[in-house]
């Protein structure tokens, strides 16, 4: 660990409200030149509401920050990049119709300037990804890459701007145990670079892994601070809880029943065109659940769409409870005992602008009892909007907020509960726990537990191997849109996952066979 300096940093006091809601209650933490400092909290703690602060994207209410000793007063993310500090946020800041070079440009210096050389850029990009080890394509389009690229990208794009304070919000979420070891890897070379390091995260195993200090908010107030030797996660999970957290997760089922949900040599293509998944197979029982391990990009995202209904298989059959529903329209697969948790819920599971009450029913606004011959009945609506909160303790301002409003945390867990609320036969869960705090994935996961204990069939896709070893009766391996392996939640044969996930598995197996064609060529000459 680097042992911090005088403080580069100084948040005193800092006030923030949107509307009733006291997002930072007089937060005050102090940073030191060179440290690794965590910030943990739960899902609206105001975690990310003051580092955003911090970058210029919000303004303060009260409070004041001081920066290498001098008051600091910044009005947007501009000039927060002008003193060197740079923020990774959570929901990535990037233009998807613009390459990954014209994104590390957009907005730099001055509208007089002459043109960054785009060959220029791509060399400075192309050093960067080699140092630290995070692959990037200089000539790609934003919107064409996995949600694991995007993360690289961003990770990246503050290297590249030169940043001395760097603000990371959960930016492991979507990497691979590999990536993230390099990541944590370059994060403590960054610091003995004398680089300044924020590090939100809801892991706690890398806080205690890669930080220096810790503080814990709680609903707006830093409530805890401590160099991080000198704690540990049960006490950091207590504090951000406020109360002792539960690890032990009900065994698994004894044995699952007969199929719910079959997928027959399917294959289909993403948004280019090109083809995303290639011949896959599985079926699902009752009372089980099927995990999915991979990189990102690897087509998961693409398969748990076309099992959806929301894009087009090109190939194969796809059945639940004996039906072939493959080829049918997305509101006819919503007709039928089916639900889906997307991979990102802000972007794919709500309609922002729409209050939680809208978004409670988006699948079943024409239904019982939600409405009667064309009619809404609000009261219906909105108990069932109130209950869904309480029951998954979703922090908002009410229902009728706008769902926007919410952390991504909290829209999390509000799709979560709306999903598992239309009771589905099959259930399909792309990235369950991203992002969101230790009590709320206690939260979701016991409920996704429970749906098996009701024999219902789930697909859960994660990045998240520990999700996939603490839930899953089995797990399979997707890799270059096809599924390579199968292995039980051995976390024994962790290892093995990797190579499966990574490819590397599938290459020697093919090089052991190409050893072997020519051993034999050789024999019968």
């Amino acid at each position: 660990m680097s042992v911090p300096s005088a403080p580069i940093l100084q948040m005193e006091n800092i006030s923030k409200r949107f509307g009733r809601v006291a997002a930072n209650a007089a937060a005050s933490i102090e940073v030191g030149e060179g440290e690794i400092f965590a910030l943990v909290g739960e899902n609206g703690a105001g975690k990310s509401v003051l580092m955003s602060i911090l970058c210029g994207v919000l303004r303060p209410d009260a409070g004041r920050i001081l920066f290498k000793g001098q008051p600091l007063k910044l009005g947007s993310p501009l000039e927060a990049t002008r003193h060197r500090i740079g923020m990774v946020h959570q929901h990535f800041m990037l233009v998807p119709n613009l390459t990954v070079a014209e994104n590390y440009v957009l907005g730099q210096g001055s509208p007089l300037r002459p043109l960054w050389r785009t060959t220029d850029v791509a060399g400075r990009i192309a050093e960067l990804s080699r140092r630290y080890g995070l692959e990037v394509r200089p000539d790609a389009f934003v919107r064409d890459l996995s949600v694991g690229e995007r993360q690289r990208v961003e990770i990246l794009r503050i290297l590249f701007q030169g940043a001395e304070l760097i603000v990371l919000d959960e930016p492991t979420a979507v990497l691979t145990p590999g990536e993230t070891d390099r990541l944590l890897k370059l994060l403590r070379e960054l610091a003995r670079d004398r680089k300044t390091v924020i590090f939100i995260s809801h892991k706690l195993d890398e806080v205690m892994r890669v930080s220096d200090r810790v503080s814990v908010m709680r609903d707006g107030r830093v409530v805890f601070s401590a160099s991080t030797r000198d704690t540990n996660p049960r006490e950091l999970a207590r504090q951000m809880v406020g109360r002792d957290v539960p690890t032990d997760l009900p065994a698994r089922a004894a044995s699952p029943g007969q199929v719910v949900f079959s997928v027959e040599n399917l294959h289909c293509r993403n948004d280019l065109g090109l083809p995303a998944v290639r011949g896959v197979s599985f079926v699902i029982r009752q009372g089980e659940i099927v995990g999915v391990a991979g990189v990102s990009g690897n087509g998961q995202s693409e398969l748990a769409r076309a099992l959806a209904g929301l894009i087009p298989a090109t190939e194969g059959t796809i059945r639940l409870n004996g039906e072939q529903i493959s080829g049918l329209s997305s509101h006819a697969i919503n007709q039928r005992p089916i639900a889906h948790i997307p991979e990102d819920c802000a972007a794919n599971g709500v309609v922002p602008q729409l209050p939680l009450t809208e978004n409670a029913i988006l699948q079943r606004y024409d239904r019982a009892p939600f409405a009667t011959l064309g009619l809404l009945n609000v009261r219906a609506i909105e108990s069932h909007t109130q209950a869904l909160v309480e029951k998954f303790h979703v922090r908002t301002d009410g229902i009728h907020a706008p769902i926007q409003s919410l952390s991504g945390g909290n829209q999390q867990k509000f799709v979560v509960a709306r999903e598992l609320a239309r009771h589905p036969d099959f259930l399909i869960v792309n990235q369950l726990t991203r992002g969101i705090d230790i009590g709320a994935s206690e939260l979701v996961m016991q409920a996704i537990l429970e749906q098996r204990s009701l024999n219902k069939a789930i697909l859960l896709i994660s990045t998240e191997l520990e999700e996939l070893f603490a839930l899953c009766d089995r797990i399979l391996v997707m890799y270059d849109g096809r599924l390579v392996g199968e292995l039980p939640p051995d976390r024994g044969r962790l290892e093995e996952l990797g190579l499966l996930m990574t490819g590397e598995a599938i290459e020697a197996r093919r090089l052991r066979e190409a050893e072997a064609g020519a051993v034999s060529g050789d024999a019968t000459q």
